[in-house]
């Protein structure tokens, strides 16, 4: 079986290795496509996860059924599944709470379990959802599904007036999350002039960062989201916000980056400031989201590539303006 690995931190290869036995519980999966993610180069640099070197890969990813262990009941062979990557205890306070997301244990095919840049993955069967998508849009799931966590947290409605800093992939995700729930009236922002025709062309209102007409928006938001990672926008994001607003921090920023909020202006203007975290048990609304979306979705993917090319990347970094990559198995 051929696959991606990180043998270390900062170190990535390509190798071909058996296949290991599939135990009772699980099911062994051929990947048909497996999406690149930034969290990916954090794993490999050990900034995420157990750092559980030697390590395969990829989290956001879907694939055909092609064995079952034999405890596994409700699955055959021949299903299409997208996976559901998070790996919980289900005892910690978090976990009873219904936020898995936020365990104490949290793992993850890919972070802490070899994951999906290979061409098979065996994953636990309580992690797998059926799908009939196409592979190109089931692999979009995973993210799909942390947006959704995202929306969940910010309770929309459909009149507010949204603003959403940096058009790449993620981003946009995050806008037609919303689309999905209501949310009519979405703008976003970005330097790019590539990704803010991206973002017409998906339906959504654009404004180049720092103009003049960013600015105007300034006071006006209903809902402000920093999907960029960069301390600078979320440290305004507030700025933004009518009274009432709601900031969402969704962009991955440094560990040790911090900003300056004003405690009287969150109390005076009754403000909400929240962040999410990757997706929780919400495949199946993902699922739904991506059909009630349509094809166009497809959009958001830029490359399709073999597993080799993919490696490349992962040592290096994603194509000058590219957009979602996906490995591609047939």
């Amino acid at each position: 079986m051929k696959s991606i690995y990180f043998p270390a931190q900062g170190e990535v290869a390509l190798r071909n290795q058996p296949s290991r036995a599939v135990g009772p519980r699980e099911v062994r999966v051929k990947v048909r496509a497996a999406g690149l993610c930034h969290t990916d180069y954090e794993v490999r640099a050990a900034r995420y996860g157990s750092g559980a070197f030697p390590i395969v890969p990829g989290h956001e990813f879907a694939g055909e059924v092609i064995e079952i262990g034999n405890e596994v009941q409700g699955f055959s062979t021949g299903d299409r599944v997208v996976i559901d990557p998070n790996l919980s205890c289900g005892s910690c306070r978090s976990c009873l709470r219904g936020r898995e997301n936020l365990c104490v244990a949290l793992g993850a095919y890919g972070v802490s379990k070899d994951g999906g840049f290979a061409e098979e993955a065996i994953i636990y069967a309580g992690n797998l959802h059926k799908t009939e998508l196409p592979w190109t849009q089931a692999a979009l799931a995973e993210p799909m599904g942390c947006v959704l966590n995202a929306v969940e947290a910010l309770r929309p409605a459909a009149h507010d007036e949204t603003l959403i800093i940096g058009a790449g992939p993620i981003g946009i995700l995050l806008a037609i999350a919303l689309h999905t729930r209501g949310v009519e009236r979405i703008t976003l922002a970005d330097l790019s002039p590539e990704r803010l025709a991206l973002a017409e062309s998906f339906g959504f209102a654009s404004v180049e960062a720092g103009s003049a007409k960013m600015q105007s928006l300034r006071g006006n938001m209903d809902i402000a989201a920093d999907a960029t990672g960069v301390t600078q926008v979320a440290s305004g994001l507030t700025g933004y916000l009518v009274d009432a607003g709601a900031a969402l921090f969704f962009g991955v920023c440094p560990p040790d980056a911090l900003i300056e909020v004003s405690p009287f202006e969150v109390f005076r203007r009754q403000l909400r400031l929240m962040g999410t975290h990757s997706l929780n048990r919400n495949i199946p609304q993902a699922l739904a989201a991506i059909t009630a979306y349509g094809p166009k979705i497809e959009g958001l993917v830029s490359h399709q590539v073999a597993l080799e090319e993919m490696a490349v990347f992962l040592g290096a970094h994603p194509p000058k303006a590219s957009l979602k990559i996906q490995a591609v198995m047939s």
